[in-house]
């Protein structure tokens, strides 16, 4: 007996083996939930996914049927982070393991960015973001409130801005938390109290910068409603300049950072009082050049007076209608010339092209031709004449009726073949001689073939 065999030993194929270890994959691994990084991502014609799933120390192959894919609700793609749920299963023909996968869902900022995305486009179709629902900000507003933490970075900046603008604003502060689950509930509360109060007729809605998570709270549907419905127009400062929030599209103005919004929301006081102080010398200067001006426009009537005299004015119209008068005597007479001049030159136009003298000239070829015609068809008729003539003696001469009338015959068999030999003939065969004039048909007697 062989040493590698023996009667406890089971033996098996290779299919047998595949298909025992897949039978025990999907029965001991049904339906869980693996997370990893897509890779390797091949779209066939036929509608299947094909990749695989890695972390950094491993990676396993995945398939996800035509079917399951077109329920997906991202596009899949190389690099994203995805939880996935399927069934372990071997892949017989080569032996690989691989995961049927049923569902698959992105996770991490992926997820966040196609929710925003999502989000976004739903808005921007009620037409949250249209800009004729902006609302006009204050020029100098009475008040100003501040929607964001107590003890953030943000609410500092924005006290230090708004006093070294415009000290003389009140400011009223909403403290409210910026980031966690229940975020989204005290800024829209704070909103909708804020409308309640009028306490203030301009609002900044501010926090610092931080990922997209941290912000999520500006990026929540009940969040952008409260920032719509709003009667009190509303600055957003969310995070860093590269940060763009849902609340940022729907506020009436989006400032890139905290301390942009503050500056947003109030006129700057010192640059305001440098314009007052150029507005009064600019203000006195244009009342010193008035002045100037009117006395100059004073004199300058005054000079202007005495010119304007009725006689002084009637003697320089009669001047005027005495010049315009000889122009205007001028005029015609240049005018008569010119006419009279074009009608002499289109006289002469005219005398050239009369007709008399072509048709007389035309009569006197058409003659001339008509000569020449008949000329030449007298000369070519007897020309052709001289020719016929020609070639029927020449005809006569060649022709075999001619030799005919010398006497000689010509003599043919049954099938008007000509007989020139008596090698072909038999006796009783019946030929034709033609004569000059007349036929005659006879019937061989006897043949000599001398």
């Amino acid at each position: 007996m062989d040493s590698f065999t023996s009667s406890k030993t089971i033996t098996y194929s290779v299919s047998q083996l595949n298909r025992n270890v897949k039978s025990l994959l999907e029965q001991n691994f049904f339906s869980i939930q693996v997370i990893g990084e897509i890779s390797n991502l091949s779209r066939p014609a036929s509608g299947h996914l094909y990749f695989s799933l890695k972390d950094d120390r491993a990676q396993v192959r995945c398939a996800l049927f035509r079917s399951q894919a077109q329920k997906l609700k991202f596009v899949p793609g190389n690099g994203l982070q995805i939880q996935a749920s399927a069934n372990v299963s071997l892949y017989e023909a080569r032996g690989d393991y691989q995961l049927i996968v049923n569902q698959m869902q992105e996770i991490g900022d992926g997820a966040l960015r196609r929710s925003f995305e999502q989000l976004k486009a739903k808005l921007d179709a009620k037409g949250l973001f249209s800009p004729e629902h902006k609302k006009q900000l204050p020029l100098i507003p009475r008040s100003i409130g501040i929607i964001t933490s107590a003890s953030g970075a943000a609410i500092r900046d924005i006290l230090s801005v708004l006093a070294r603008r415009f000290p003389s604003i009140p400011v009223i502060i909403y403290p409210v938390m910026v980031q966690g689950d229940e975020a989204k509930y005290e800024i829209n509360q704070a909103i909708i109290t804020a409308n309640q109060r009028k306490e203030c007729d301009v609002l900044l809605l501010a926090r610092g910068g931080g990922s997209l998570e941290d912000l999520w709270a500006f990026n929540e549907e009940m969040v952008a409603n409260a920032i719509y419905k709003s009667r009190i127009p509303i600055i957003s400062g969310i995070g860093h300049e590269t940060d763009t929030t849902i609340a940022d599209y729907v506020a009436d103005l989006r400032a890139a950072t905290p301390t942009a919004a503050a500056e947003h929301s109030t006129p700057d006081g010192n640059q305001w009082l440098g314009q007052f102080q150029a507005y009064e010398q600019r203000l006195n200067q244009l009342i010193r050049n008035k002045i100037q001006q009117t006395t100059q426009h004073l004199d300058w009537l005054a000079k202007n007076l005495h010119q304007q005299h009725p006689g002084k004015q009637l003697q320089i119209k009669s001047l005027r209608l005495d010049e315009l008068e000889l122009r205007l005597s001028n005029n015609i007479q240049n005018r008569l010339n010119q006419a009279h001049a074009k009608l002499t030159a289109q006289h002469a136009q005219l005398w050239q092209f009369n007709p008399a003298h072509t048709v007389q000239r035309l009569k006197s070829e058409f003659k001339s031709l008509n000569e020449r015609l008949d000329t030449n068809i007298k000369t070519k008729l007897h020309e052709s004449q001289q020719k016929l003539s020609y070639l029927s003696q020449t005809l006569n001469i060649v022709s075999p009726l001619a030799t005919l009338h010398r006497g000689y015959t010509l003599t043919t068999d049954e099938q008007h073949r000509l007989i020139t030999t008596t090698q072909h003939l038999s006796v009783g065969q019946n030929i034709k001689t033609r004569l000059a004039t007349g036929t005659i048909t006879s019937q061989i007697q006897e043949i000599d073939h001398e």
